[in-house]
């Protein structure tokens, strides 16, 4: 059986690795399956693939990069991400949502809390430490967004199955 699809947001090279060294550092290795990521839908049907990526490609062609935030470190019970603010990537989401309706699980029905994970799956106390720590230096800034990708998801690592650029 072929693996669910997820699909994420991109980011551009430079915040690409910035999130990613704080993944490295932050993140149990054992569990550090994947780069640092965006992700707008959890689990596509991979039966609908050939349609996913069509729409994928569409749509990146049609729109320039969606304008994004940093704006605040969250503690998501165990684990610390910073929330990404982007009503634009957000009204993507909706299109492709109307265009996967059927074909969504309850958790992508749902217009998501946009973020990027760095650490998870930690004890409480060491996700609130981070948290703390992280906020001291925190200010609000732009993220840049480059594009979209789809992955297989394999228990655990993801397996690439195409990545699109928006114009521009």
């Amino acid at each position: 059986m072929t693996a669910p699809i997820i699909i994420t947001a991109d980011m551009g090279k430079t915040d690409q690795a910035w999130a990613n060294g704080l993944r490295r550092a932050h993140f149990p290795a054992e569990r550090n399956y994947v780069d640092a990521h965006i992700t707008l839908f959890h689990h596509l049907p991979p039966s609908h693939l050939a349609e996913i990526k069509s729409r994928l490609a569409v749509l990146v062609q049609n729109y320039p990069a969606p304008a994004a935030n940093l704006s605040d470190v969250m503690l998501l019970g165990k684990a610390v991400a910073f929330r990404v603010d982007s009503p634009e990537l957000l009204s993507l989401r909706d299109e492709l949502a109307d265009a996967f309706r059927g074909l969504l699980i309850p958790q992508d029905q749902a217009t998501p809390k946009l973020h990027i994970t760095i650490q998870n799956k930690v004890e409480l106390l060491v996700a609130k430490a981070l948290r703390a720590h992280l906020l001291e230096s925190f200010r609000p800034r732009p993220l840049a967004i480059s594009g979209l990708s789809a992955h297989y998801y394999r228990d655990g690592p993801w397996e690439p199955i195409g990545r699109w650029s928006f114009r521009g």
